[in-house]
């Protein structure tokens, strides 16, 4: 088994991420040494990052995106103010890498799928009518989902008879 501090280890890493010229200085603009190496350090994000940063962003996927890059930045340190005035090639390429870094691997996308899903919406019903944990609702298996469902609708269907 794995020890708290184990698990607690990863959070700590920092990772050196190399930028490729061309997301540097696109189009070729300003470059400076050739030889130079182009690099941050960056850190994965923590769940407390991760609280922080949604209730500062609330439904900005811009400044989500920002502040996400900003709070991995380990060096150079940047404001803010500094990471919403990088272009957004750059932004988006450090921010492919705070996601991998930070095991958040589900684009937008992936994550909007997921939450339409039928069984993802059926077993959120599930535990608000039941007052169910996400664990007790796991343990179910589709004939129980299904047979749950069908007991609420009738439930339902019932109310609005009365």
């Amino acid at each position: 088994m794995l020890s708290g501090e184990e698990l607690l280890a990863g959070g700590t890493l920092d990772f050196e991420v190399e930028i490729p010229g061309e997301i540097l200085h696109p189009a070729g603009q300003g470059q400076a040494d050739t030889h130079a190496r182009n690099t941050v350090r960056l850190r994965p994000l923590t769940v407390h990052d991760l609280q922080l940063i949604s209730r500062a962003a609330k439904e900005s996927d811009s400044l989500m995106a920002t502040l996400m890059v900003q709070r991995a930045l380990v060096k150079p340190r940047m404001s803010l103010a500094q990471v919403n005035a990088m272009h957004i090639g750059l932004v988006q390429f450090l921010l492919r890498h705070v996601n991998e870094i930070s095991g958040i691997s589900a684009s937008r996308e992936q994550m909007d799928e997921a939450v339409g899903a039928p069984l993802t919406k059926a077993a959120f019903v599930l535990a608000r009518e039941f007052g169910w944990t996400p664990q007790q609702v796991n343990e179910l298996t589709l004939g129980q989902v299904l047979l749950n469902l069908q007991m609420l609708r009738g439930k339902h269907g019932l109310e609005a008879k009365q």
